[in-house]
């Protein structure tokens, strides 16, 4: 059975992931061209998996017209301690407002789930897309070697 589509925005739909989508979600994160170079460490042995999916509020992009289901994106939102934990897009499908659409749902779960917050640690060159569908910049979270050896800026949207 097919997992229904509880938002669409055009020719994209977003519906609950599914454990079977576990290695698309994982071939989106680890293909990402914003991890390349310097990067690249962060994601080179990331996995979601099916016990993530089923453990989190994870949320695929497709679109409504391929048969395939291929996702364009997802998100992930955790609830305790509440953090959006994963938002990616595939290259592919960069600059079509996927990332806006995913952004919005995740507010409307938040809310439903009674948050008035949601956390995000960015990945440094994403912060300026937080900022522009929202987040607020919050500080910085430290380096935490060998897996990411850098700063990286800690914003928050708020939830109305």
């Amino acid at each position: 059975m097919k997992p229904s589509i509880t938002s669409v925005c055009g020719g994209t739909g977003v519906r609950r992931a599914v454990a079977r989508d576990a290695r698309q979600l994982t071939r989106l994160v680890r293909g990402s061209r914003a991890y390349e170079g310097r990067y690249a460490a962060m994601v080179a042995d990331y996995r979601v998996g099916p016990d993530y999916i089923e453990a989190h509020e994870v949320f695929a992009a497709v679109d409504t017209g391929d048969p395939a289901g291929r996702v364009l994106g997802f998100y992930s939102l955790v609830l305790v301690p509440p953090e959006l934990d994963l938002l990616f897009v595939a290259d592919r499908a960069q600059g079509l407002g996927i990332g806006r659409l995913l952004v919005e749902h995740m507010r409307v779960r938040a809310r439903a789930a009674g948050l008035d917050r949601v956390r995000v640690v960015s990945h440094p060159p994403a912060e300026g897309f937080y900022r522009r569908v929202g987040a607020l910049p919050t500080g910085t979270a430290p380096a935490n070697p060998p897996a990411v050896a850098w700063d990286r800026p800690e914003l928050e949207f708020p939830i109305p």
